[in-house]
């Protein structure tokens, strides 16, 4: 069953439509170019996956009759026990129930974290094939509906409020949509205001996620699940600042942490919507609403210039050169410089009718 369309008219979405019909062709190029079974040899970066483990990496030993590591060894061993019962169970937990069955023994929260990690890399396989979970953080809402693995119908579009993207990614099943595009918002406060204005009604049909800032496992296999499934069109809404980009790069290319999982999470089709540092000089921003870059920002900024997925977006790389050389940054709330609803009502209409991505 189809969603009702209440959004523009058809010929609004042409110039989405047309950049959904290159995304295809070129995944269909790309897969009679690969041989199937073929394998590829893993490396640092790979432009059609993202960030990969390297063969020669650095590796990390621990050592069960050394001093310095017979604690962390136990614990490597406590948790793959727990890990071996939750799978042969067919049960699931998150992290921090692990953490709560004995946090005495575990001491923090970021020692179980970073041991999953490490188990998930040394066995190479998805967190998730180990059963555990993570709690999610995300929000989604828009032109979806699906069914949890308890059998829980969930109506994105029906919700007054946004939907909290689920624990089990890999549990959904039956989704369903219509939706033209997803919008990857960085930030909570500017979800909750485009929401505010019926951006998904008005924009229908739409997918619209957040991950709250840096965002969670979950939420970005969400992502990447959305677009294998329906390969879509996938956009990101971030601050012309270097936190915002590099936060885009992690849903795009993923992370050195999540490196080994880089063919489960990243979306290396994704397009960089807005804000960007040319919008914020064709849009005559006044110099009081933009911030400087402090030493911090001009560090990040150099090193994202320095990575080698910069190599393959040069127009991305022109718009962080230019914010390099006007030592200026700026939040997407600049935009109401020119008026309250101007980001749902203009900046974001305009940027998808007449294809403002890069």
């Amino acid at each position: 069953m189809a969603f009702a369309p209440v959004g523009p008219e058809a010929s609004f979405f042409d110039a989405v439509d047309r950049h959904r019909a290159s995304l295809l062709a070129m995944l269909k190029r790309d897969a009679g170019e690969t041989p199937a079974g073929a394998t590829r040899v893993a490396s640092r970066f790979d432009d059609s996956v993202g960030l990969q483990m390297i063969p020669q990496c650095t590796t990390r030993k621990i050592k069960s009759n050394s001093p310095k590591s017979v604690k962390k060894f136990a614990l490597i061993l406590k948790i793959l026990s727990m890990i071996y019962k939750l799978i042969q169970s067919n049960t699931y937990a998150t992290k921090r129930d692990i953490y709560y069955t004995d946090s005495q023994l575990f001491g923090n929260q970021a020692a179980v974290d970073s041991i999953i990690d490490d188990i998930s890399c040394m066995l190479k396989v998805p967190r998730r094939s180990l059963h555990v979970l993570s709690t999610s953080k995300g929000l989604i809402a828009g032109n979806l509906r699906y069914m949890e693995e308890d059998g829980t119908r969930v109506q994105c579009a029906d919700s007054a409020t946004a939907t909290a993207v689920p624990t089990n990614i890999q549990g959904m099943q039956n989704l369903i949509t219509d939706a033209k595009f997803l919008l990857i918002v960085e930030k909570d406060a500017t979800f909750q205001r485009l929401l505010d204005d019926n951006f998904c009604s008005r924009m229908s049909p739409c997918i619209m996620v957040t991950g709250k800032g840096i965002p969670d496992l979950n939420t970005r296999l969400l992502v990447k699940k959305l677009w294998d499934t329906f390969q879509i069109p996938v956009f990101t809404l971030v601050d012309a600042d270097p936190y915002g980009i590099e936060i885009m790069c992690i849903y795009k290319y993923g992370s050195m942490s999540m490196s080994f999982d880089a063919h489960n999470l990243t979306i290396p089709t994704i397009r960089w919507l807005g804000l960007l540092p040319s919008d914020v000089k064709r849009l005559n921003i006044p110099k009081d609403r933009l911030i400087p870059l402090t030493r911090h920002d001009q560090l990040k900024l150099d090193s994202l210039l320095r990575r080698p997925y910069i190599t393959y977006q040069p127009f991305w790389k022109k718009e962080m050169e230019m914010m390099a050389d006007s030592k200026m940054k700026a939040e997407i709330q600049a935009l109401t410089f020119l008026s309250s609803g101007y980001l749902s009502r203009v900046y974001l209409p305009n940027k998808l009718r007449f294809g403002g991505w890069i």
